[in-house]
């Protein structure tokens, strides 16, 4: 009995899949949702002597759609976006009277939920 060559390839990966040689689409499809959907960005915004500064107002800008998002840190400094989106990249920086921290690039490349950095002031 003779079998096509289709047909044994075919037997050959149900094999491979059945036996977990070879990732399923859900076990690939799993491995790319951990690198796709919300992350938050937050950190501490302080002047030229670290110092932490109250009222800064910290600036979120998509670099895709411009959409810009903003917050005024906290009495410690801090600040927090949550919900920011992975796939895409940010521009980050922060102004108070006058002065304008220098800009950073949070990236799609970043994998971390939780991007955490420094604003200063100069």
């Amino acid at each position: 009995m003779k079998r096509s060559r289709a047909r044994v390839t075919a037997w050959a990966l149900f094999a491979a899949l059945t036996l977990g040689a070879i990732p399923s689409v859900a076990t690939i499809s799993a491995a790319y949702a951990q690198n796709v959907g919300q992350r938050s960005v937050g950190g501490l915004v302080v002047d030229g002597e670290s110092a932490p500064v109250q009222g800064a107002t910290v600036f979120l800008k998509n670099s895709k759609t411009k959409a810009i998002r903003s917050y005024t840190s906290a009495s410690n400094g801090r600040f927090r976006f949550a919900q920011v989106n992975m796939t895409d990249d940010y521009d980050l920086w922060a102004e108070k009277d006058g002065k304008k921290s220098p800009t950073k690039t949070v990236s799609s490349w970043n994998a971390s939920k939780e991007y955490e950095t420094e604003l200063k002031l100069k």
